[in-house]
Parts: C-alpha cells; structure tokens; sequence
C-alpha cells in the first residue's frame, strides 16, 4: 500500500508547506515503524510501552510549541495536530498521549504560567517529563464546574483534598494541571488552577481504568489528600481557573478532532488494502460498485473532517476566534471516525470481526471521541450558543 492513499486534490486549507511535509511525513514513518508493530500488544496488554514515549521526546513531539529557549521546538499547533493524526492513523493511545500533552498541558503553561513557571517545568516536558491535565471527578464531567475537590490556604501552601476520575496520561504523568475550587459558595468564580508535581506530598495516583478502546493509554484516578501545593504552584490567578480549562479545553477539542480524524484514515487505509484483496464471485471486491460507493463515501467524509480540523488549527494559529470551528471539528470528526470504522469492519465481513485484524481496534478507540473533552452534546450547546449569541 502506498505510504498514504491519497483522498482528494489538495485545497487552501489541506495545502501544507514543505516543512509541513517533511514534518509529517517523518512521523508518519516513525508511526509505521516504530509503533504499528507494537499496537497489537500494547491494546491487549493496556499498557503503553515506555521506550516509545522516550521516543516520542527524542523527535520532539511532546514540546512541540514549546519554546526554543526552553528545550522545545518552537513550533506551531498546526503542527502538533499533524502529529497527533498522523500517530492516530496507527494508534490512537500514541495520538493522545502527545495530544494531552501539546494542546492541553503544555498549551496551558505558555499560556497562563509565570516566567518562573516555564522556567521550572517547559524544559522538563520538553525533555523527558509527561503531563496531564486534571478536571473531571465522579460528580463533574459535562458540568465541569460542579467539581468538588478543595483548595484551603494554610500559611504558604494550599492544602487540597479530593478526587479526579478519568485523567489521561495519569500513570506516566509527572506533573499535572489540576483544578480545585477555593470557596464553594463562588461558584465557577473559585476555581483556581494548580501545577501540581507527582512528588508532592499528600498526591497518590489511584486505579488505571480498564477501558473499551485506547486502552493503551492510561486512564487514572487521581487522589488527593491533604495534597501540600506551594503558593507559587497556582497557575494563573486565584478564581481564574474556570477561565484557563475553557480556553485550553477550546484548543484540545482540535487536537481531538486531529486524534478522530487519524483513525479513521487508519481504517479506511485498511478497508480500501482489504477490498483490493479478498476475492469472492472470481473478482475482488473491491470491483463491485457496493463496495466502491462504500469506500468513495468514507474517503469524501473524512475529506470533510480534515478540513474542518486543519480549519480549525490553522485559525488557532492564526490569532482568530475559533471555538465554534472547534466544536464542530470535533463533533464531525468524531462522527466521521465511528462510522467509517465500522463501515471498514463491514467491509472485512466476518474477519473484521475478529482481532487478528486491525479495523475492530479502530472501531473501539473511535468511540471515545464522542465522550472525553467535551461530548458531542455539549459541542453542539457550544454551537448554538455561537450562533444565537446565548
């Protein structure tokens, strides 16, 4: 099969440039090499293997905006969102442990933090170090701000004490953006956000969830108790915290669009490998008309979810307003990537539905798309808000 099986003529928005392409493409190659054959195990096993994300810092990928000055590669979110496509086109745990990392975490601390902040933690995830970033709990997940974990302040420290459910990138994870509310009674007003380091006392990582799909990537209960912050951890403002998870959640909803998107090239990739194939009636099948409409709508719906995610990226980039293109990037990619793997699974008949072949796992490491960082409910609130003005 070719290196990549080419959908539709290049537009404005798909048009990259020659460091674009040469970014890609290099990743695109690690990607086939380096993790394609490690997939299989890491998803029965549900464990990501550590040397790939050593990897993944020695190419660069996981300080991808980061800075020069701070060990980074100075380099575009439009760039992070190929990354996280092009590993997502061969595994969906790899596109998300970089997407966290670069469009929430890193994003969030270039952002909001203080010199002293990125002075202390940007070289270290740059270098050698994971992040994650931690909002959800039992009780506040659509409703982000009903969380309950909190922050009291004692001398020069912030004692914190709660629970965070769900957190990607928690087991490997060193340092954590971590929101608790500082005074219950002002509502979203109290939320503050803290960078919190896995050393610190009082902070334990709990159960990893055993989960439908990406089931490589970790997926981590967070516990905290009578958790010491120093002062100086708050990343923002005290009661600004509601502000930094909106703007930031805004840019990962790109990056999960990038991740909905590489999976569904990944198995329409498959199907179309597939259908050259499998022979029945004395043809392949990829000879009846059927079969061609099948492949020709899913090659056109995944040609549309590009645009909508390098759109989206590309306005980002761009310094424009872009929250309602990344709602619907991500709402459309997510959609696009359910139904085109499970349309290649009906392609491979009853194979498909077997895992000696790779389109089951796409299949289930789609259906997350719909859920983390904003379900497809609450994008399409954020849609019509953007549109009524209410």
């Amino acid at each position: 099969m070719p290196d990549s099986l080419q959908l539709a003529s290049p537009s404005p928005l798909t048009t990259l440039t020659e460091d674009e392409i040469l970014f890609r493409d290099n990743v695109r190659q690690f990607a086939d090499d380096k993790i394609r054959p490690l997939s299989k195990e890491m998803d029965e096993k549900g464990m990501f293997d550590h040397a790939l994300i050593d990897q993944f810092f020695q190419l660069g990928l996981m300080g991808i905006e980061i800075p020069e000055e701070y060990g980074g590669a100075g380099g575009k979110f439009f760039e992070a969102i190929l990354a996280v496509e092009e590993l997502s086109r061969v595994d969906a745990s790899a596109g998300v442990v970089v997407d966290v990392q670069n469009t929430l975490v890193a994003n969030a601390l270039l952002r909001w933090g203080n010199d002293d902040q990125k002075k202390r933690y940007l070289p270290k995830m740059a270098a050698d170090t994971v992040g994650a970033y931690a909002l959800s709990e039992a009780g506040s997940g659509s409703d982000a701000f009903a969380l309950q974990t909190k922050a009291e302040m004692k001398g020069d420290e912030f004692i914190l004490n709660g629970r965070k459910l769900w957190i990607t990138n928690g087991k490997e994870a060193e340092i954590f953006v971590l929101f608790a509310t500082v005074d219950a009674s002002k509502g979203y007003k109290g939320i503050t956000a803290f960078l919190i380091e896995k050393r610190f006392p009082g902070f334990t990582v709990g159960k990893k969830e055993d989960k439908l799909g990406i089931r490589a990537s970790s997926t981590c209960e967070l516990i905290l108790e009578d958790c010491r912050v120093p002062r100086e951890n708050v990343l923002g403002e005290v009661g600004k915290g509601y502000k930094i998870a909106i703007e930031t959640l805004n840019e990962g909803r790109i990056g999960i669009g990038a991740q909905m998107l590489g999976v569904a090239r990944g198995a329409w990739e498959c199907a179309v490998k597939y259908a050259q194939e499998r022979k029945q009636f004395g043809k392949t099948i990829s000879e009846f008309q059927g079969i061609q409409f099948q492949i020709a709508q899913m090659a056109t719906d995944i040609e549309a979810a590009r645009l909508m995610v390098y759109n989206a990226a590309r306005l980002k980039d761009g310094g424009v307003d872009f929250v309602k293109e990344a709602a619907m990037a991500k709402l459309f990619a997510s959609q696009v990537a359910e139904r085109v793997t499970s349309l290649a699974i009906e392609i491979y008949g009853g194979y498909g539905f077997t895992k000696d072949y790779p389109v089951e796992k796409y299949w289930r490491d789609s259906k997350i798309g719909k859920i983390y960082e904003g379900t497809s409910n609450m994008q399409l609130a954020t849609i019509a808000k953007m549109i009524f003005g209410k």
